[in-house]
């Protein structure tokens, strides 16, 4: 028996998430603050018999912000089995409609948690006439938190991720319509505790590794005490004996030491002379408190631990973080292999973010070996060497929009050989495109090194900043990366940047000198290549409105020249050329305007110190003054239309401060137009307003070209 599904409705971020899950290893991806840690305590509440019993409570806090209003509103938790367990008790709880004998064993079912109105609630809402506003409104000002319930159904086999079912059975309280019915069949029938499956299963969580040293010392949530408990029951107490006798007979010769018996005489003593003898205890007695107990004697041992390579071993304190970290996660782990011995019906081992402080070597590893037979186990991980060795097939990402958490299965509706193809592409550099709120896909180490450079250089921030990943896919197969980008799977916005490779000199026919006819027939090849890849790839991104193409016309290093930053590279002529005669030609070159000329010279530098590295130079001399080919601006503005307004205020506020820099701004435009911009962040003017004030104000500011393709 495995988990299947997990749904959550109005669950403290998850306002209507489903994710899917396999057999085995999987995968729970997302960055920070996108509920890894809600969602692996929403399956605890269901399934972790260690729950205190207060966590079943939920309280306002634990409903979903984007509710206008949580009064009357259901949150609802619910996990869906499949391979159900041929077990009895299993099969009666989970059994649908009647549960009459005879009915054959099932093999999927729904076990639900459900905080709700009580029904004396339920029924003032159902007796609201549709539309009226002014009754819900009244009956919603009574309800407390008090007034909710928490309930436990299986049996169950309605889908309240369905906006259309969760209306049926919840109401609507947009046009007010709420269902005479108190007790919805499709809900399923109460159970009578919430434990009914949680003590049919063997299940261990792993919490994320924040403080483990504290853990240690304390006693609830140190895994080593955990595991001489659990040991320590089956102890032979006849064979201990011997054991508890010797701490017996230690105990009385600590006690009988001369020095305590003095010691205890001065504490009696002194209490006599400082309260005298009515108020002095009438006995004290210092004793030796080792226990004898074979329970509270195993609890008293303590881990001494050595770090690699080293033969001192030393307290868990005395660890690094990782090598604490890594013993903690080991005893966790040895934890939950003592409970899968116990004949349960099901294993489930939920671990949290394991990879923070450990060596990304350890981490690979660790996911790699832990997959224990018939065990399901769920990692959370924001770490891109865990996602490297993932399975995309038992993988949900989640992501964050507009304050609400979604959950996408990246394979959804891909072909196994497709998926394949995928897993083998996403190694540990491309997988962060697996947590990016959007994604910029390239085909080579110049565009790597270099749009990310121009971005922070014009507009004073990094692309992380503005919400974008850039991933270097080193080819021109972009369709199996993205691929994953799709309303079925990842939705989140993917933009391509490709070459055409559009021929930068006349292409003539019967050329006789053979130097240049090679040249042309290669641009040819080049160019024919272009063409057919925009076909493939515009058919691939019709009617995908996550993914768009966006093309140089010729190729990224000749284009970055086109568009305006000759300067830039006459500037590194005496850096690549060492001929005085040579740098005059190359400068020449550039300064021509004929693209055959710049072209042909910038593709030949590129080629002999190879792309990679004339990136890296061309990086280097680049100043704020660069201008950004208009088709990057325009990959850059699919994948994030929308930069808020502060993002904007920061760029205008940057490109004062170049301007005052270069000593190109009065310090009246400066003091006026920082004001505007001001004006702006406070929300007093528009985007366009700004743009147009920025262009008046500074018409030959690179940042024009920028606010233009995002005015559009």
């Amino acid at each position: 028996m495995y988990i299947s599904k997990l749904s959550l409705v109005n669950y403290r971020n998850f306002v209507s998430t489903s994710l899917d899950f396999n057999k085995g290893v999987n995968t729970v991806i997302g960055e920070n603050g996108t509920g890894k840690t809600n969602l692996f305590r929403a399956v605890r509440l269901l399934l972790d018999a260690n729950m205190l019993a207060a966590a079943y409570r939920l309280n306002e806090e634990d409903f979903h912000r984007g509710l206008s209003d949580w009064r009357g509103h259901w949150i609802v938790i619910s996990i869906e089995f499949a391979e159900v367990s041929d077990d009895e008790s299993i099969q009666a709880l989970f059994l649908h409609g009647s549960g009459v004998a005879g009915k054959g064993k099932i093999e999927r079912a729904t076990y639900n948690l459900i905080f709700r109105p009580r029904r004396e609630i339920r029924h003032n809402l159902s007796q609201i006439s549709t539309g009226d506003h002014a009754g819900l409104l009244k009956v919603r000002e009574s309800i407390t938190i008090s007034d909710y319930e928490t309930v436990f159904t299986g049996k169950s086999s309605g889908n309240f991720v369905d906006p259309v079912f969760y209306r049926a059975v919840v109401g609507d309280f947009d046009t007010v319509e709420f269902d005479k019915e108190l007790d919805h069949p499709d809900v399923g029938a109460m159970l009578p505790k919430q434990f009914a499956v949680a003590r049919e299963i063997s299940f261990s969580f792993v919490p994320a590794l924040r403080d483990v040293v504290r853990d240690f010392q304390e006693n609830r949530p140190n895994p080593l005490r955990n595991l001489l408990k659990s040991k320590s029951g089956e102890i032979d107490l006849v064979a201990f004996k011997a054991i508890a006798d010797k701490v017996v007979d230690l105990n009385q010769s600590i006690e009988d030491w001369p020095d305590v018996g003095a010691i205890t005489g001065d504490i009696k003593e002194t209490i006599r002379e400082t309260v005298g003898e009515a108020y002095s205890p009438s006995s004290l007695t210092i004793r030796s408190d080792l226990p004898g107990d074979a329970d509270q004697l195993f609890q008293s041992l303590k881990l001494f631990v050595g770090e690699d390579g080293e033969d001192y071993e030393g307290g868990i304190h005395q660890l690094s973080l990782g090598g604490a970290n890594l013993i903690y996660l080991t005893l966790k782990i040895l934890e939950f292999k003592y409970s899968q011995g116990m004949q349960s019906i099901a294993n489930f081992l939920l671990i949290e973010e394991p990879e923070a402080h450990i060596h990304t070597h350890i981490q690979k590893t660790l996911f790699d070996r832990l997959n224990y037979v018939d065990t399901q186990i769920i990692y959370s991980t924001h770490s891109t060497q865990i996602s490297e060795v993932s399975n995309v097939k038992s993988m949900n990402i989640l992501g964050r929009e507009a304050g609400m958490v979604e959950a996408y299965q990246p394979s959804k509706g891909l072909d196994d050989k497709l998926v394949g193809n995928i897993e083998r592409y996403l190694d540990a550099v491309r997988s962060n495109l697996l947590f990016a709120r959007s994604v910029v896909l390239v085909e080579g180490d110049a565009e790597e090194i270099l749009i990310p450079a121009m971005v922070k250089k014009v507009l004073g921030l990094g692309l992380d900043e503005l919400g974008m990943s850039l991933v270097n896919l080193r080819s021109t197969g972009f369709e199996n990366v993205a691929s994953l980008f799709h309303d079925d799977r990842i939705r989140k916005r993917c933009a391509i940047v490709t070459d055409l490779d559009v021929a930068i000199e006349t292409i003539g026919a019967g050329e006789t000198d053979d130097k240049l006819a090679k040249r042309r027939d290669a641009m040819a090849r080049s160019q024919k290549s272009g063409a057919e890849r925009k076909v493939r790839l515009d058919t691939f991104s019709n009617g995908n409105d996550w993914v768009e193409v966006f093309y140089a016309p010729h190729t990224f290093e000749v284009d970055l020249i086109d568009c305006g930053n000759v300067d830039l590279m006459v500037g590194l002529v005496d850096d690549l050329f060492r001929s005085e005669k040579v740098r005059a030609d190359a400068k020449e070159h550039f300064e021509s305007g004929d693209m055959g000329r710049f072209g042909r010279l910038v593709l030949q530098v590129a080629k002999r110190v190879g792309k990679g590295w004339f990136a890296v130079l061309v990086a280097s001399a680049l100043t704020p003054h660069v201008v950004i080919p208009p088709y990057i601006l325009g990959a850059l503005k699919f994948a994030n239309p929308t930069l808020s307004d502060e993002i904007w205020a920061n760029v205008l506020s940057h490109r004062l401060r170049v301007r005052v820099d270069d000593g190109t701004c009065s310090e009246a435009d400066r003091a006026a137009f920082q004001g505007v911009v001001e004006t702006f962040r406070r929300k007093e003017l528009t985007f366009e307003q700004i743009a147009a004030v920025t262009l008046a104000t500074f018409p030959d500011d690179e940042i024009n070209g920028v606010l233009e393709i995002y005015a559009k």
